[in-house]
């Protein structure tokens, strides 16, 4: 949680309404990574300008459609359905601040879309975190350790480029900012078995 920086921790108690659906659980999972290696190239399409980034979000994006993979194939291992994406309220909530946010320039855009984009690895770092210590079955236990590292390093390339490129921005207030609005966002969530619900 230090490095992360997030407020306000998931109450381990939100793994046992997990383990009531995992199959809920396993296809949220998969949509998210889905999700999020369609955001890394909607970042790439919009700033094909910066090559280190694009070069390091295209190898982000391999690695979260192979995590999508992954899951899929646990679903379909486990003889589960895999249920059709459900909307994250939880990430729209976060899309709907940067929005409100963004200046309008576009530095200051890709800033954003950064900054929402760690936000949203740091909370899932978080939750395969919590899942990884507390859920009860073995395999998806060792399976979210080995996703809360990858997560962690996804974090880690958002919030560098956001430093790197934010020139003229004050990219650490504006991350503290970022905190404090997830902060009053999480506070709402932990009751469902998705993974930011």
């Amino acid at each position: 949680m230090s490095v992360l920086r997030l407020k306000l921790p998931t109450d381990p108690r939100w793994v046992n309404i997990v383990e009531k659906n995992i199959e809920e659980i396993l296809s949220d999972h998969a949509w998210c990574e889905q999700k999020a290696a369609t955001n890394a190239i909607t970042i790439v399409t919009n700033n094909p300008e910066y090559p280190d980034l694009v070069t390091d979000l295209l190898a982000l994006a391999k690695e979260e459609l192979e995590h999508f993979q992954m899951v899929h194939a646990i679903i379909r291992k486990r003889g589960l359905n895999f249920k059709r994406e459900q909307k994250d309220k939880y990430v729209v909530e976060l899309a709907d601040y940067m929005k409100r946010s963004n200046s309008g320039s576009r530095v200051s855009g890709l800033v954003e879309r950064l900054l929402f984009s760690a936000m949203i690895e740091a909370r899932s770092c978080e939750r395969f975190k919590i899942l990884s210590e507390n859920i009860r079955d073995a395999e998806l236990a060792i399976f979210y350790r080995q996703l809360m590292e990858s997560e962690a390093g996804h974090y880690t390339t958002f919030i560098t480029y956001a430093r790197k490129y934010g020139v003229g921005i004050d990219v650490e207030k504006r991350w503290r900012e970022w905190i404090a609005f997830e902060d009053s966002v999480i506070a709402r969530y932990g009751k469902s078995e998705t993974i930011h619900g």
